[in-house]
């Protein structure tokens, strides 16, 4: 696990390097990212070709997360999590943080300091890091933001009357930086991301002991931490085909998501509305988020494919549609038309940042939990009542609606359904 002691350290930096770094030897790595963020995941996924999966104690249980770390790590040399925020920091207090994460997979933890304006303090801040909690398997530390040799001396000295060993640094780079962020992190040029990560790689090839790094955290078999994952429930319904709209405005999509449907039973199909002229024949359409409004002409231009959506819903056809999703099935966004579904339009104009964890509860004890982030805003909201309550973490109600056409829900929250896909299918 790669944690900090705040935001803004340099995690993913620092991750992204590390896991670029031990490819360039041969190692297959699995990463995976603490908490539901779906632009880490792309970036992981360049780093080391393999998916990234999420590792989420709000959305999913301590099982679920173990059966996770089974099924993607078994087969990898290396498993690298990012963490999140803080070490921590967690929804409740530090319920679902990474130190939770990492307890409960029997992870250990590097810690990773930001060392700039500061220089032997940082003793004080690693020695009350290594012993708040002594669960914890804090096993070394690497310091970011690095400005000389004079300064890492003074870091080690740090880390060694604060009782931890000093693995490396990451020297002080203006230039490695992560490419301009949008949503969080940017989903930009593929070359410059790909340049980013080689330059991080670079650095910790330069800084970083990885091969004491690799020592001294061996030994935690993800074949041993849980069962296998479990074989899901058949669809009891007529066969499953599940058509998943994916591509540059579809692509907030978390794997293990559309794993559970396959091991529930469902083909699964992926479509482009960018692309594609027409719906593959489904049973159950899935449009995840994304970033409709950065395609929206080419989106617009696509008459066909918005009419074959549209049609679709008419006929009764099954659909989860979640933020960027949703978009496309207003009327518009900003002037240019989408699939005209519900009588809603949206805009990025005064945009304004809503996230948080979700609870949505559909009556009938049908409920799934996900997460909501977005920036953009529906003009006509009260246009539809919503047909399910939403509550964030601490059971407070939130305005967030769930619209209904037919058999077609939708709603700005990503819902997390791989512990029990059939459940989302059930809504229906």
């Amino acid at each position: 696990m790669i944690a900090a002691a705040s935001s803004g350290s340099g995690k993913t930096t620092l991750s992204l390097g590390l896991m670029r770094a031990l490819c360039r030897r041969g190692h297959r790595v699995q990463p995976f990212k603490c908490g539901p963020d779906y632009i880490d995941t792309w970036f992981h996924r360049l780093a080391t070709g393999r998916d990234s999966v999420n590792l989420d104690l709000y959305m999913s249980s301590p099982e679920h997360i173990r059966n996770l770390a089974t099924r993607y790590g078994a087969d990898a040399d290396i498993c690298v999590a990012e963490g999140v925020m803080g070490l921590f920091d967690g929804f409740s207090r530090r319920e679902g943080s990474s130190a939770d994460v990492a307890k409960r997979l029997g992870l250990p933890v590097i810690l990773l300091v930001n060392a700039a304006s500061t220089s032997y303090s940082v003793a004080a801040t690693i020695y009350g890091f290594s012993r708040f909690d002594t669960d914890m398997n804090i096993v070394g530390v690497i310091f970011n933001r690095v400005a000389s040799p004079t300064h890492y001396a003074s870091l080690r000295d740090a880390c060694a009357d604060a009782g931890m060993e000093c693995l490396g640094y990451l020297r002080r780079d203006n230039t490695l930086t992560v490419p301009s962020r949008h949503l969080g992190l940017s989903m930009g040029e593929v070359e410059d991301i790909e340049d980013f990560i080689n330059r991080a790689a670079d650095a910790v090839e330069e800084g970083v002991d990885v091969d004491r790094l690799l020592s001294i955290t061996a030994g935690v078999s993800f074949s041993s931490i849980g069962n296998p994952y479990p074989a899901q429930e058949a669809v009891s319904r007529s066969a499953c085909r599940v058509a998943v709209a994916r591509d540059s405005a579809f692509s907030f999509i978390y794997r293990a998501n559309i794993d559970s449907l396959r091991d529930a039973g469902c083909a699964v199909t992926e479509f482009s509305p960018l692309a594609d002229s027409r719906l593959p024949d489904a049973d159950f359409v899935y449009l995840p988020g994304g970033y409709p409004e950065l395609y929206a002409g080419r989106l617009s231009e696509n008459e066909s494919m918005r009419r074959s959506i549209a049609e679709y819903v008419e006929r009764g056809g099954r659909l989860w549609a979640e933020c960027g999703g949703l978009i496309y099935l207003c009327q518009g966004i900003d002037g240019a038309p989408m699939c005209g579904v519900f009588p809603l339009r949206c805009t990025m104009n005064d945009a304004r940042l809503t996230l948080g964890y979700r609870t949505v509860d559909f009556g009938s004890g049908k409920s799934l939990r996900g997460h909501e982030f977005h920036y953009s805003r529906l003009l006509d909201s009260e246009a539809m009542p919503s047909v399910a309550t939403q509550t964030g973490i601490r059971g407070k109600a939130v305005g967030t609606a769930v619209y209904r056409r037919n058999n077609a829900l939708a709603s700005y929250t990503h819902l997390y359904w791989a512990a029990d896909p059939v459940q989302l299918l059930g809504l229906y």
